[in-house]
C-alpha cells in the first residue's frame, strides 16, 4: 500500500461524501436564507423559526434523493472492495 493509494482512496471518500450531503446542506442554506430574508423583512427575531422549515425541507429531500445516495454509496463501497481484494 503505496501513499498515493491511501491519498486515493481519502480523496473518492471526500468526493462521496460531498455528493451524499451536498444536496441536503443546499437545500438547508437555501431554506436559511429564505427564512433569514423573510425574517429581516419583517422584524420578526424568533430564533426558533428556521429549525423547523429546515427540519422539513431536508427531509423532504432526503426521501426524493434517497435512491440517488444509495446507489452512490453501493458503488463506493463496491469499489473499496475491489481496491481491498486488489492487495
Amino acid at each position: 500500500m503505496t501513499d498515493q493509494f491511501v491519498i486515493q482512496i481519502a480523496r473518492d471518500a471526500f468526493y462521496h461524501v460531498i455528493l451524499l450531503v451536498g444536496p441536503l446542506l443546499l437545500v438547508s442554506l437555501i431554506i436559511g436564507l429564505l427564512i433569514s430574508i423573510f425574517q429581516a423583512a419583517t422584524s420578526i427575531s424568533e430564533q426558533t423559526l428556521t429549525f423547523v422549515p429546515k427540519l422539513l425541507a431536508v427531509f423532504i429531500v432526503l426521501i426524493l434523493i434517497l435512491p440517488n445516495m444509495i446507489s452512490v454509496m453501493k458503488k463506493f463501497t463496491i469499489e473499496i472492495m475491489n481496491y481491498i481484494a486488489g492487495m
